[in-house]
Parts: structure tokens; sequence; C-alpha cells
């Protein structure tokens, strides 16, 4: 596959402020993008800033949430650039779920942070990607989207719906020359995992993780997901018979 050049590309990022998001605006300035940068944290956006110079990166700060405010931010770019070459949907949260105490107010935040703004976002960038003479969409899901996993009922269906919606406009967007990638990391060293309670096998770090992403955009790759050793493992994992998943995944949850 032919890779694409990301110098004098205009990428939106959100979830820039931090983590995954902050890393990767880096790695594409380093590459010779302009990045506009998106995120609620209008500090941090105005740090990277600053780090990248406002030639490169401009900060837009707004709730991914809001439908509208997802319109005036690529309205905002085209007034600004003149276009969008490529979206990296981004933002995104964790939460995971105790059964004791089921709580679907958990779920609707999971689902409105990590999917529906992925929709909102979608919706907003395409008709600018459409005049882009190398369109791109790219969307961050996890691992965690191959199949369940103990505690992730509100994370992983959030994660699993990201990455179905992208294969299925992979498959819809062809015809117009959009290439539309999945991102599917395993255990990348966040603010968001350092929270985590639990082992996190093969965990790397954010620039690694940064990397890994930006080669897989530069290669207009389906499915970036790394690192490797852990997702294709898991990837295995999943074609094991269900009683044998959930016996498995069964010996994972903490007993009390």
């Amino acid at each position: 596959m032919n890779r694409t050049s990301l110098n004098a590309r205009r990428v939106w990022v959100t979830g820039a402020s931090t983590g995954i998001g902050r890393a990767v605006t880096l790695e594409l300035v380093r590459r010779g993008a302009t990045v506009f940068a998106s995120a609620r944290n209008e500090s941090a956006l105005n740090e990277l800033v600053r780090e990248c110079g406002d030639d490169r990166v401009a900060a837009l700060p707004f709730d991914v949430t809001d439908r509208t405010a997802n319109q005036r931010a690529v309205n905002d770019m085209h007034r600004r650039a003149g276009g969008l070459d490529i979206a990296f949907l981004n933002a995104g949260t964790c939460e995971y779920v105790d059964v004791a105490a089921f709580d679907s107010a958990l779920f609707e935040r999971t689902i409105r942070t990590n999917f529906l703004s992925m929709v909102y976002g979608i919706e907003a960038a395409l008709p600018l990607l459409r005049q882009s003479p190398a369109p791109q969409l790219v969307g961050m899901s996890s691992t965690v989207a191959y199949r369940g996993l103990p505690r992730s009922e509100a994370y992983g269906a959030s994660k699993a719906a990201i990455k179905n919606l992208f294969e299925s406009l992979q498959v819809d967007l062809a015809p117009e020359g959009i290439s539309v990638s999945v991102v599917c990391p395993g255990f990348v060293r966040t603010p968001l995992t350092d929270r985590n309670d639990f082992s996190m096998p093969f965990r790397i770090e954010a620039e690694d993780a940064a990397r890994r992403i930006v080669d897989g955009i530069e290669a207009r790759k389906p499915e970036i997901h790394f690192p490797r050793r852990f997702s294709l493992l898991f990837k295995c994992l999943t074609l094991l018979p269900s009683r044998w998943y959930i016996g498995l995944c069964a010996r994972m949850v903490k007993q009390p």
C-alpha cells in the first residue's frame, strides 16, 4: 500500500489535550501536518500551541458531546484553512461497571462521550473531507472491542460500536475515495489508564502509540492495532468457544 505524506495536510484531532491525542498531535506536527486540536481543557490546548507554534497547531476548545459545537468547530477550520484532509476522532473516557450496583447513567455518559461524540464529529467533518483530494477519517476504538471483558460492559460496548461503525463506513465511503481507519490499541500509559486498578500487560508509552497510529494513517491502514504481541493474542482469544472464553475471563474477576 502506498504511503501518504502528511506534509501540509490539515488534520483535526479531538481529545488533544492529553494522552494519546496530545502525543499524536506532536507526531503529526513533526511530520509536517497542520493540526486543529480540540478538547475541553483550553489551557492545555494553549500550552500545546505554545509548544508547537501557532502556525502549526490551532486550538479549538469545545465539548465533543455537543453536536452543535462540533459543527461550529468544523466551520472554524473551514474559515481558517479552507478545508480539512484528515479527521482523527479520539476523545473518550472510561468508567468500569459494578454489576452489584448497575447504573444506567454510567452507560449514558460513556456512550455519549465515546460513541455519540464521534458520530457528531463525523457528521460535521464529512462535508469538508469530501472536498479534500486525499481525505481520511480515523476513529479511536480499542482491543476491548474484539470481545467482552470483565467490568467493561459500558466502555467495551462503546468501543465495539465505534469499531462496527468505522468498518461499515469503510464500505460505504470507499466509492467516494474516503479512506477510513479504526484504531484498536492495547494498554497505553495515559492519565486515563493510570487510574486502572489491574495489571496492564504490554503497556506502552503514549509517544510510542502515537508513532504507530501516525504510521498507520500514512499507510491508510483499515485497522491500526498495537502492540501486536497483545492485539494479535487477543484476536486469537476471541476465536475460542464462548464457554472457554467466559471461563477464562471469569478467572480475571476479583473475588470479594
